[in-house]
């Protein structure tokens, strides 16, 4: 696997795991709709909450929810809208992000942007 195919699963491991321990039911992880994913689809009391997580080593390229641009807010939109109908998903919904700079054994920072408007 590729390192930054690696750096990404770290992440969505780390980013799981925070929203856990922030009371957080994980549903799903690396949910696929044709060659769309939703990183972590969980529930946050009576939301349902679709998580995009974006990892980087450095911010050397700007902080990692920057990559989350109209393009991949677009697609994650169509997601989103394929899991709601596939799942009769009748809850409220929500879209965040989980910024992770660092690596493992490293230090690292995590941000958690709740609520972002998809478009």
């Amino acid at each position: 696997m590729a390192s930054h195919n690696v750096l990404g699963k770290w992440g969505e491991e780390l980013a799981a795991e925070y929203l856990q321990r922030k009371g957080y039911s994980i549903i799903e992880r690396d949910w696929k709709s044709g060659r769309r994913d939703i990183d972590i689809v969980a529930t946050d009391d009576d939301t349902v909450v679709f998580v995009e997580v974006k990892t980087r080593h450095d911010s050397l390229f700007g902080p990692p929810e920057e990559s989350v641009d109209y393009r991949k807010r677009e697609n994650l939109r169509l997601a989103i809208n394929h899991y709601v109908k596939c799942h009769n998903v009748s809850l409220p919904i929500r879209f965040d992000i989980i910024s992770i700079i660092g690596s493992l054994g490293h230090e690292t920072k995590i941000e958690h942007f709740e609520d972002v408007p998809l478009i």
